[in-house]
């Protein structure tokens, strides 16, 4: 009922939001004698904000397409190269043959909200030295019923899947969310001495144990009871989507929640925004388009997913406390014997909190200590630590050096 509902408030704004943005066009064209009235500026500044508040975000481009190397442009293929109901395998090459070796990289994008676009300057960083491969999920609303359920243990399959189709030396590296999963995938190829077994494993800013300094999010998930999350959270696909009547946790449920995780800053980034264009500085502006474009743009998540990670990775600490079993056979991530381990956390990272994620450090007893670095980036939160300035200065010259020495 509540998805209806907001369906219906969907309606309704949808005009609103397309008056405020021909009226904001009508107050800024050169051509328009509307924009050289009194307070036009502020006019046009405030119906583009009202638009942005009310546009309905669709999920962006990758946008990557060529590469930027110093005196030239290398184009870049992008590619789809394995297709299941819930996800799709994207590449990323050079059309210009390298005349060095490239080696391949798997990103696994989280299935947390964002689409995996949100991984874009990942992704063009990783462009430099490697081919990619990319996670790219699609949103639970558009997948039909016919197509079944998908739940955590599904998620580590595909890991599984999309490393046995890669079917070479690959380094696998997972943001967030998919470090649980995707350690559960390479622990069960280990103990299977399955023969693509990645050649290095890099976990960043992920939950592998929530236990360890934990954030917001974790407190939301321990003080409710996981009949709460079924109760409030889980809502069915209306009828004008493609997955009408799969039960999924709406994107819309999820963006009230990253919002209300830091409200402040939200208020104050669109006061600066309409400060911006009222004082004409377009760049700002422009990079307020770009984060926001992106950020309001989200998926909805199938609800056994959803409840799997609650109650897995959240409640029951099943990976750490070694009670995570798939199909009858133990996760074990002392298994893993033969893959190198990198893990990187975020300073100042208010999602995954500092030892979350280098708790895979000690689960991963057996592989050698030669093999095995933890590398803490001073000054990054979250999204610092796989986007942005920190991220190509100082986080990728660590995962690219590690990288080569395993290869």
């Amino acid at each position: 009922m509540l998805y209806d509902l907001h369906e219906l408030q969907r309606s309704f704004l949808s005009p609103l939001a397309t008056f405020s943005s021909h009226s904001a066009q009508l107050l800024t064209n050169p051509y328009s004698p509307w924009a050289y009235t009194p307070m036009a500026k502020q006019l046009a500044a405030g119906y583009e904000l009202m638009h942005r508040l009310g546009k309905e975000y669709e999920k962006p481009t990758w946008d990557v397409h060529a590469l930027r190397e110093p005196n030239q442009h290398i184009a870049v293929h992008q590619q789809t190269v394995h297709t299941t109901p819930f996800c799709h395998l994207v590449r990323f090459s050079l059309a210009q043959p390298s005349t060095s070796s490239r080696p391949t990289v798997l990103l696994v994008a989280p299935l947390s909200g964002h689409h995996a676009t949100l991984l874009r300057d990942t992704v063009r960083t990783l462009l430099q030295d490697h081919d990619v491969y990319v996670t790219d999920w699609v949103d639970a609303r558009m997948v039909p019923l016919a197509a079944g359920s998908f739940h955590l243990n599904d998620y580590v399959q595909y890991i599984e899947d999309c490393l046995h189709f890669l079917n070479t030396d690959v380094h696998v590296i997972a943001v967030c969310q998919p470090t649980v999963p995707v350690l559960a995938a390479v622990s069960l190829m280990a103990a299977k001495q399955h023969p693509n077994q990645p050649k290095s494993l890099t976990l960043m800013g992920g939950p592998i144990d929530a236990r360890q300094s934990p954030t917001q999010v974790n407190r939301l998930a321990t003080t409710k009871p996981y009949s709460w999350f079924e109760d409030n959270l889980i809502h069915r696909v209306p009828a004008r989507y493609v997955g009408a009547g799969r039960r999924v946790y709406p994107g819309f449920l999820q963006h009230i929640g990253f919002v209300a995780m830091n409200p402040d800053r939200h208020v104050s980034s669109h006061y600066d925004f309409y400060q911006h264009l009222v004082k004409g500085q377009d760049n700002d502006a422009e990079a307020h388009r770009r984060f926001y474009d992106e950020y309001n743009a989200v998926l909805d998540m199938p609800a056994e997913f959803y409840l799997d990670t609650i109650k897995v990775v959240f409640q029951d600490y099943a990976l750490p406390k070694g009670t995570w079993f798939i199909e009858g056979q133990k996760v074990d991530p002392a298994a893993i014997t033969r893959t190198a381990l990198l893990t990187i956390e975020g300073e100042l990272d208010d999602i995954s909190g500092l030892g979350q994620t280098e708790a895979a450090q000690h689960l991963c007893q057996r592989i050698p200590q030669a093999k095995k670095r933890h590398y803490v980036a001073e000054g990054s939160g979250h999204y610092g630590i796989f986007s942005g300035r920190r991220w190509r200065q100082h986080i990728y010259p660590q995962i690219k050096a590690f990288i080569h020495q395993h290869a």
